[in-house]
């Protein structure tokens, strides 16, 4: 499949995500729900690469690679936690577009640290993304 294909199901799942987790946070505390969401995750992703046979590879991941996978579980971590306390207090309709507001930090973020060329159809989508998120954000 292309990446197309998977950025697809990737939006569709975490569609979903929003709103099973609006429903699954009620009535508990939002930390504790992204503990338990982590917990199912961690057990699903390792089952996968248990069952495929990658965890073999663990030990050709670099130095550099570690420090960065680290990183970036960090930041996702911090991430949900915050997610899950916003669908918690707010709207999912009004919570997932801010949320979505990372489409517009990856794109600038890749144009300064990675070197991707910022085109003119670029800065006009993530535009559309900002202002989109703004008015979905504040439609009541």
């Amino acid at each position: 499949m292309s990446w197309i294909v998977w950025a697809l199901l990737s939006a569709f799942f975490a569609a979903a995500t929003a709103l099973l987790a609006k429903v699954g946070v009620q009535g508990i505390d939002s930390n504790l729900a992204t503990a338990v969401r982590t917990s199912v995750i961690f057990v699903f992703t390792w089952g996968i690469a248990l069952a495929l046979e990658k965890h073999h590879g663990l030990a050709g991941i670099g130095r550099r690679s570690w420090v960065f996978l680290i990183l970036s579980g960090a930041c996702t971590g911090l991430s949900w936690l915050c997610y899950f306390r916003a669908l918690q207090l707010g709207p999912a309709s009004s919570v997932a577009p801010i949320d979505k507001l990372s489409v517009v930090l990856v794109v600038a973020g890749a144009w300064v640290f990675l070197g991707e060329p910022l085109s003119t159809g670029k800065l006009a989508g993530a535009s559309l993304i900002t202002a989109g998120a703004i008015v979905l954000a504040l439609a009541s």
